[in-house]
């Protein structure tokens, strides 16, 4: 069976699925409710970014998030995506400053 793959919106870089971060454009039952875009939640339009600090001020510089979800994209969905960044580094700095 095939593997899923994805492209960053900002590198373009090909990959599986679970090594990109989903962000998604969701919208309510009818045509006049507002869009949310939100990080890895629900169902809708989604886009695809490498969970690398490169590609995020990339995407958000050129607003590629907003083009490709074709909605807009807030400043604080870029903040979430800052802070969860932050929070997977920081967990990754402690795994790795603790030896067995």
């Amino acid at each position: 069976m095939k593997p899923n793959l994805r492209r960053c919106i900002s590198c373009r870089k090909i990959a599986p699925k679970n090594a990109f971060w989903r962000i998604v454009r969701q919208t309510g039952g009818d045509v006049n409710s507002k869009q949310t875009v939100q990080l890895d939640k629900g169902m809708g339009r989604s886009a695809y970014l490498c969970p690398q600090r490169d590609c995020l001020e990339a995407a958000q510089k050129k607003n590629r998030l907003a083009r490709s979800l074709k909605a807009n994209a807030p400043q604080e969905v870029y903040q979430n995506i800052y802070q969860t960044l932050r929070s997977r580094l920081a967990a990754i700095d402690k795994r790795n400053s603790h030896p067995p």
